[in-house]
């Protein structure tokens, strides 16, 4: 299998489908980066599963949203005879990386700079969001790993840095246990006060009058 890439790309078609999952997303970033000159990337299901702390059904469903949005195409070589896999690669139906990499003597250095940060912090924003939700699967309720994502991954001004990536310590497990604490607090009702309590009930006897 080869080795991944320094780079792995995210294309805004990718980034912005809103039929994709953040994971099928962070996927396909790390097909990109295992992708070999002829936009081919040979590695298993096992591979990713292991990558990712996750079950291979996980992958699977994955792989099957990229290639039904015609992202990427998968062949399958099996043993003759029988229905055992000798082998597998998955294809990038657009290689993002042959048009990234081509040698172009025009292309401005700074501008290309830019763009590559804006990528990298998409590629780590999708990090962050998977980390989070493998933290939080069936230990809190969806609105809660949400509301603590959207929160902790606003970018700064300049694009370069999220919300979480801006404190001096982080520990994901420890925000995240905190954050879910406080929100049961903020969603506690509030009680009424004893003035409150005596003023509620004067004007519903002033209704029995």
């Amino acid at each position: 299998m080869e080795k991944p890439n320094y780079y792995a790309v995210i294309p805004a078609e990718v980034r912005y489908n809103r039929k994709l999952t953040p994971n099928a997303k962070l996927l396909y970033a790390e097909i990109t980066a295992l992708c070999n000159m002829n936009g081919k990337c040979n590695a298993s299901t096992k591979y990713f599963a292991n990558l990712y702390e996750v079950s291979r059904v996980s992958v699977q469903n994955w792989l099957k949203l990229l290639e039904e949005n015609n992202y990427i195409s998968r062949t399958v070589i099996y043993k003759e005879g029988s229905k055992e896999i000798l082998s597998r690669s998955i294809k990038l139906i657009n290689n993002p990386c042959k048009n990234i990499f081509t040698d172009n003597t025009n292309i401005n250095i700074k501008n290309t700079n830019i763009t590559y940060s804006n990528k990298d912090i998409s590629i780590r924003r999708l990090k962050f969001i998977n980390d989070v939700n493998k933290l939080g699967y069936g230990y809190y309720d969806k609105n809660i790993l949400d509301g603590f994502t959207d929160y902790w991954t606003e970018p700064n001004k300049s694009n370069t840095k999220m919300k979480f990536e801006l404190q001096q310590t982080w520990s994901t497990n420890l925000r995240l246990k905190t954050w879910a604490k406080n929100q049961k607090k903020w969603d506690k009702p509030k009680t009424m006060s004893k003035l409150d309590a005596q003023i509620n009930e004067w004007q519903e006897a002033k209704k029995l009058l």
